[in-house]
């Protein structure tokens, strides 16, 4: 159960302009009514949505008028429905209500189409990849694959860093200063989580982790929260020894929870390495001590999937 009294009035005000707005654009013909004589507006008339939702004409009014009443999901729902709205419009009506908003994973939002994956491509020699708000990698470009072999070992789906830098060896985490890089990560995921919480994919992601991860699951009961940002990570790479690579994350507009990040040698020594990164057939995954050729993983990685 929401509380609109929780509420405050320039959002009733703004609710009740978006339900008149989107009241106005349905006529009676597309809900299967007569048109009737003498229609002082274009659209539905409150009565007729209320009806049709199937909640008391007095309640839709009260909506409609920005009072402080109680709306729950169920009746939103209906007046959503009602007043056909998409999902972008949808989530605005619940927000606008104090109404926590749980949107169905639809698998086109965790694509990348091809223009997205040829601007990634095209910003090569940068390593640059596209991560959703749970750090899954959706896509990536050749040099990301350089700097991150470790990632040629997942099948798509299973692509997250967070699983693999938590999961792993500490000593052969990908980053050098693992203790500094990883409780920010949990704090931008935790501000993702913010807008999921109840949504079955991310308690189910963040249940795993924290069964598999003693290190996640303290990192998570922190409660910390920030938002990405610029940052100059440094990675540990077996093959060429430190790169130092400036963060840069852009958002993408077609999927706002998706993000473009690209990777730009911090320093001459950086941009050398990289550069013999991308000479290297069979680069090595791990630390100094526990380092291993991708080959060699990806041929264990078969034969553990043969049956």
């Amino acid at each position: 159960m929401g509380h609109m009294s929780a509420v405050s009035a320039p959002r009733r005000n703004e609710l009740a302009a978006f339900l008149r707005s989107r009241r106005a654009r349905i006529t009676p013909q597309d809900v299967g009514m007569p048109p009737g004589l003498r229609r002082r507006t274009p659209g539905l008339r409150r009565e007729e949505v209320a009806q049709l939702a199937g909640v008391g004409v007095t309640w839709y009014t009260w909506l409609e008028q920005g009072r402080p009443i109680n709306a729950s999901v169920q009746v939103l729902d209906a007046v959503a429905r009602t007043l056909r709205l998409d999902v972008t419009e949808r989530e605005h009506l619940y927000r606008l209500a104090g109404v926590p908003f749980v949107r169905e994973q639809a698998a086109e939002e965790e694509s990348v189409g091809e223009e997205v994956q040829g601007i990634i491509d095209a910003l090569d020699p940068l390593a640059a990849v596209v991560y959703n708000t749970r750090y899954d990698v959706l896509a990536c470009n050749a040099a990301y694959r350089y700097v991150f072999p470790s990632v040629r070992l997942d099948s798509p789906a299973d692509r997250n860093v967070l699983r693999r830098l938590f999961t792993g060896p500490a000593c052969c985490s990908a980053f050098l200063d693992r203790g500094a890089e990883l409780p920010r990560m949990v704090a931008q995921l935790r501000g993702g989580y913010g807008r999921h919480v109840g949504e079955p994919v991310w308690e189910t992601f963040i249940r795993r982790m924290t069964d598999s991860s003693a290190e996640f699951a303290r990192m998570w009961a922190s409660g910390d929260v920030a938002p990405p940002g610029p940052r100059v990570k440094v990675i540990q790479h077996a093959s060429v020894g430190v790169v130092r690579l400036a963060s840069t994350s852009l958002s993408v507009d077609s999927a706002p929870e998706h993000r473009l990040v690209a990777y730009t040698p911090a320093d001459e020594e950086s941009r050398v390495r990289m550069a013999r990164l991308r000479e290297l057939p069979d680069p090595l995954i791990g630390c100094p001590l526990h380092a291993r050729p991708l080959s060699e993983l990806v041929l264990e990685r078969e034969k553990s999937r043969l049956p």
